[in-house]
């Protein structure tokens, strides 16, 4: 029972029905309609990159041939295309690998759907970037351009944190956008500075 095959919808993870596994990826037709939805949700300019793994549900970045992926070895990624048809792991992962491509990882933020103030004005002073729900359901992923010498994650009081990265690092990716965040990469110059 526990080897069951999961939908590959990354927010289900409903066990795929006995006649169906051995040719389906998804529990039903809403799954399907959900995932292809979130796959046009995600910027061009980050599907069109070879940067991509899979991951498990304890957000261990994966190959497409069910190994342990790196964020610093480019022969553990793939195309986006590959990836979304592997059934390794739970879901997508993208690899930051300092070519312009940055994350701000908003931790702990959402709370029914409710941003704390300390993200808000973050969000605030954002240009109209891609923003996804994390897979946590509880933060917020900013990508957009920029870059960043070195990593950096500050920890609040509260529990939460603020993380910036843009190269050897890899992000569990879910699609989800937060409310009406564009399928674009913004330059997050000004923002990126203000919080290194």
């Amino acid at each position: 029972m526990a080897n069951r095959p999961k939908c590959a919808e990354p927010t289900c993870g409903e066990p795929l029905r006995a006649l169906a596994r051995s040719v389906a990826k998804y529990c039903s037709a809403r799954c399907r309609q959900r995932a292809s939805r979130r796959r046009r949700a995600i910027p061009a300019e980050m599907t069109r990159r070879e940067t991509w793994v899979r991951r498990t549900a304890r957000k261990v970045p994966v190959t497409t041939g069910h190994r342990v992926a790196s964020a610093t070895d480019r022969s553990t990624w793939t195309t986006y295309r590959s990836a979304c048809r592997s059934s390794a792991g739970v879901g997508l992962g993208f690899v930051l690998d300092g070519s312009g491509v940055v994350c701000i990882d908003l931790d702990h933020c959402l709370t029914g759907g409710v941003v704390a103030p300390w993200a808000q004005e973050i969000l605030d002073r954002l240009p109209r970037t891609f923003i996804e729900v994390s897979a946590s359901g509880h933060g917020l992923h900013i990508f957009g351009r920029g870059h960043i010498a070195t990593g950096r994650r500050i920890r609040r009081g509260d529990g939460a944190a603020i993380e910036v990265y843009g190269d050897r690092r890899y992000i569990a990716i879910t699609g989800m956008r937060y409310k009406s965040a564009p399928p674009v990469l913004a330059d997050l110059s000004e923002v990126l500075a203000d919080l290194i």
